[in-house]
C-alpha cells in the first residue's frame, strides 16, 4: 500500500485531466497535495508503538487498514483539492501505523536466523507497489477523462481489503500475547510457527522462555516517556537510529519517486509517453535492485548493505545531475543574471 500510494500520485501530476480538474495547482500547491501523505505518515508513525502494545499488533494493522481505506475512498471521490489533501493526509495516518506496526509484527513472529531478510521483504513488497502504480498509471493515461486519475487512486483500496481480511488468519504477536500475561497461548502461537503444534519441541520452549525473560527485562527498564529517550545511556542509540532513518529519507529518493516524469523532463525526456514509461522502467529496476538485499542482507550486514546502497545512490544522482545539465537552456537578464530553464 505505501509503496503504490507513493508511487500513483507521481505520474498523475502530470495528467492534462488531473490539472483541469484542480485548476493547474502551482508548485506549492503539488508540493502540498504530495507532502500530505508523509505528513500523515509522521503522524501515524508516533502514535503506532502505543495503539499496537495496547491492542495487539495484529488489530492495530487492521485499524490501520481500515483508515488508509477511507483516506484513498476520499482521494478517489475528490471535488476539490482540499478534499484531496485531507483524503492524503488520512492515508499517510494509515500508512505511518503500518510502516511502524508491520516490520515490528514480522519481527516477532519470524525465526531469528531469518528475521533480517525476511523484514526486508517488506522493502520489496513497497518496491513492487511503486512499480505497479507506474504501470497503471501509464496505462491509463491515455483515457482522456476523469476516469484516468480516479481509478488509480481508488485501486489502493484494494491491497488495503486484502491485508485487512488476511490478518484474520495470522496469530498474535508471542511477545505481545506474553507481554499481556498470556503465556499459554504465546506458547501455542510459538509451537504453530516454529514446530507444526509440538508444545514440547526445544526450540519453542528456549524461545518462549527468551521472550518471557526480555518482557520481565523490559518491564525494569522500559522508556516510559519520549523524553527518557534522549537520557544517558540510551540516547547515543536513539539518535543513530534517527539520523539513519533521516538520512535514508534526505537521501533525495522520495523526490525521484514522486517527481519522476517532472525529472525526466528535466533531463531531456520532453515527450509525456517517454517520460511515463522511463518511470515505469526506472520503478522495475528499483523493484530489483532490491532482490540482492533480500538474498544477502544477513550475510553482509545491516552496516555494509546501507553503505552499498548509499554509494549507488550518489552515483545514480550524479549522472542525473549531469544529464539535467546538459539539457538546460542558459539564459542572461539585461543584469548578466544566469537564469537556468529546465524543459517542462
Amino acid at each position: 500500500m505505501f509503496g503504490y500510494d507513493t508511487g500513483v500520485l507521481a505520474s498523475i501530476l502530470e495528467f492534462d485531466k488531473w490539472k483541469s480538474y484542480f485548476h493547474h495547482p502551482g508548485s506549492i500547491g503539488v508540493g502540498v497535495i504530495v507532502s500530505a501523505l508523509t505528513a500523515g505518515c509522521f503522524v501515524g508513525s508516533l502514535i503506532a508503538g502505543r495503539i499496537a502494545d495496547k491492542y495487539s499488533r495484529k488489530r492495530t494493522i487492521m485499524i490501520a487498514c481500515v483508515v488508509f481505506s477511507l483516506g484513498a475512498a476520499i482521494q478517489c471521490g475528490s471535488i476539490n483539492r482540499a478534499m484531496l489533501i485531507v483524503g492524503r493526509f488520512i492515508s499517510g495516518l494509515g500508512v505511518g501505523v503500518l510502516s511502524m506496526t508491520v516490520p515490528m509484527f514480522q519481527s516477532e513472529l519470524a525465526p531469528p536466523a531469518i528475521r533480517g531478510r525476511l523484514v526486508s521483504f517488506q522493502q520489496w513488497a513497497i518496491t513492487w507497489g511503486i512499480v505497479v502504480s507506474y504501470w497503471v498509471d501509464y496505462g491509463l493515461h491515455f483515457v482522456q477523462s476523469d476516469v484516468a486519475w480516479r481509478v488509480p487512486i481508488g485501486i489502493q483500496i484494494v491491497p488495503a481489503a486484502v491485508l485487512f481480511v488476511a490478518m484474520f488468519f495470522m496469530p498474535y504477536s508471542p511477545r505481545w500475547l506474553v507481554n499481556h500475561g498470556l503465556v499459554d497461548e504465546a506458547h501455542v502461537v510459538l509451537a504453530k510457527l516454529r514446530a507444526m503444534g509440538d508444545l514440547n519441541a526445544p526450540d519453542v520452549v528456549t524461545e518462549l522462555e527468551e521472550i518471557k525473560e526480555s518482557v520481565q527485562v523490559d518491564g525494569v527498564t522500559a522508556v516510559r516517556s519520549y523524553t527518557e529517550l534522549f537520557h544517558v545511556p540510551i540516547r547515543r542509540r536513539v539518535l543513530i537510529g534517527i539520523a539513519v532513518h533521516a538520512l535514508s529519507q534526505l537521501s533525495g529518493i522520495n523526490v525521484t519517486l514522486y517527481f519522476a516524469p517532472t525529472i525526466f523532463k528535466q533531463s531531456g525526456l520532453t515527450g509525456k509517453n517517454a517520460s511515463l514509461l522511463a518511470q515505469g522502467l526506472s520503478g522495475v529496476v528499483n523493484c530489483l535492485f532490491t532482490i540482492p538485499a533480500i538474498l544477502w542482507i544477513d550475510r553482509w550486514g545491516r552496516r555494509k548493505t546501507l553503505m552499498f546502497g548509499s554509494l549507488g545512490c550518489g552515483i545514480a544522482y550524479f549522472v542525473q545531475a549531469v544529464a539535467t545539465g546538459a539539457t538546460q537552456h542558459k539564459t542572461f537578464d539585461e543584469n548578466g543574471d544566469l537564469y537556468l530553464n529546465l524543459p517542462t
